[in-house]
């Protein structure tokens, strides 16, 4: 998968949304057996596959004629480069921060998520960089539903890891460098702003930047910005933000914008 100079290449979400509606309705029909396991899981590399053996052996001639592709594309790619800092440096994701993965890697912080993430095992492979001895039989379309999760579940791990004091330190660096973007209200000069979501459920809403100074909410200016899932963000993240670095809390706005009419204000009737 593209890797180590991903910065440039943009994130077709719209795409990706798509493909995980189709993977969620198929999973919901009948395949819920692929759709994860209970609480207790275990990391392992060597499971078997979710995939029907026969889409395999159907698509396995052309699977080969694209591995000396892959291979030459593997190549050029930075071997050092994680997913996470990949997915991170993508254009449109400057809201998610890098997730330390010893806070993946507990199964205490991912309770619940394996119900909710079709294909969480590879998902969780592929985030973690763990290599799979099933990845070399994937189609390319399968392979593209297994990162489509993998996007889905970092986002629902990356929203529980900003409420941490971990995650909310390295947020703090994006603050500080305005990488979430200023306010565009005059009044409010400039001030840097905080990412929100206007709800806690995947799909219900995108992800909206907070000013602190005049307490309103603001569609980024990025067009890649517009389509995060604000559930990647979370209601909660920047009140808990400005509550645990009080001092960054701005004054309230005191200017307000008067409407006039050749110099005279305008009346309010």
């Amino acid at each position: 998968m593209p890797r180590g100079g991903g910065s440039s290449i943009p994130v077709d979400r719209k795409g990706v949304n798509e493909t995980l509606d189709k993977l969620m309705e198929r999973s919901s029909a009948g395949s819920k057996t692929i759709i994860g396991h209970d609480n207790n899981y275990t990391h392992n590399t060597t499971r078997s596959s979710p995939f029907d053996n026969k889409d395999l052996q159907r698509d396995s001639a052309e699977e080969s004629e694209t591995d000396s592709q892959e291979s030459d594309v593997s190549g050029s790619e930075g071997e050092d480069t994680s997913w996470i800092s990949w997915f991170c440096s993508l254009r449109g994701n400057e809201f998610f921060c890098e997730v330390d993965e010893d806070y993946i890697q507990d199964d205490f912080n991912l309770c619940g998520l394996s119900s909710q993430i079709p294909y969480y095992d590879y998902a969780l492979d592929l985030i973690l960089d763990v290599e799979s001895s099933n990845n070399d039989l994937f189609t390319e379309e399968q392979n593209e539903l297994v990162e489509s999760a993998a996007e889905m579940l970092y986002g629902l791990i990356h929203v529980r890891y900003i409420l941490t004091t971990k995650g909310l330190a390295a947020m703090l660096e994006k603050y500080k460098n305005a990488e979430f973007g200023r306010c565009p209200r005059v009044h409010c000069c400039g001030q840097p702003c905080l990412p929100v979501g206007q709800s806690d459920v995947p799909r219900q809403s995108t992800a909206k930047i907070y000013c602190p100074k005049c307490e309103d909410l603001y569609t980024p200016r990025s067009r890649s910005q517009e389509s995060v899932d604000g559930a990647y963000i979370g209601t909660t993240f920047p009140h808990l933000f400005l509550m645990t670095y009080g001092h960054l809390k701005p004054q309230k706005a005191s200017q307000s914008y008067v409407p006039r009419v050749f110099g005279f204000k305008v009346h309010k009737i």
